[in-house]
């Protein structure tokens, strides 16, 4: 596996508008994580996940082990927008989506389809042949979404699995067959 560059702009709708390099003011590049966005990850993360937000010692593990499958939404002031992160499996078949992160004022702009169409697209690239991933089951619009990419609840109990995070912390695991 071997990653590729990725630049792409986004135009002011959220959508992919080519591969420009990085953006004006107001519009978004869809590009791998640098180890410099760290500090800004840290930030997003915790800005939008708040008290589940990943410790800065993890994310920096987690881009050191899964930077090739670590993206972003820059905004080309210097701020992140959105990312998402996949790990895969020693043996390179399965793959969990570890994090999908829009900030609140981008959502419903499609940039979360974005990311997750790239990260898909990758995955399949590189011979992934299962995708999981995790949702709190009352995130109607993240399961939609996930729904609608072809995701479905991983049996038995329609995916739900309670406590899975901790007392109270119910998710609802979602699978999609790549191939």
């Amino acid at each position: 596996m071997t990653a590729e560059p990725l630049e792409r702009t986004l135009d002011r709708h959220g959508r992919l508008a080519g591969s420009e390099g990085f953006p004006e003011p107001g519009r978004l590049v869809l590009r791998g994580a640098l180890e410099s966005d760290l500090p800004e990850l840290r930030r997003l993360d915790e800005e939008v996940f708040q008290e589940v937000a990943y410790p800065a010692f993890l994310l920096r593990q987690l881009y050191d082990v899964y930077a090739e499958h670590f993206l972003v939404l820059d905004d080309g002031a210097g701020g992140l927008r959105g990312y998402v992160l996949a790990a895969t499996t020693a043996f390179g078949r399965d793959s969990w989506i570890l994090g999908l992160c829009v900030t609140e004022g981008d959502r419903r702009h499609g940039l979360g389809r974005e990311l997750m169409t790239e990260i898909l697209q990758r995955l399949r690239r590189d011979g992934i042949e299962t995708v999981r991933l995790t949702v709190e089951p009352a995130n109607r619009a993240a399961i939609l979404l996930y729904r609608s990419l072809g995701f479905v609840p991983e049996e038995p109990d329609g995916g739900l699995r309670r406590d899975y995070f901790g007392p109270g912390e119910h998710r609802r695991i979602m699978r999609l067959e790549l191939c």
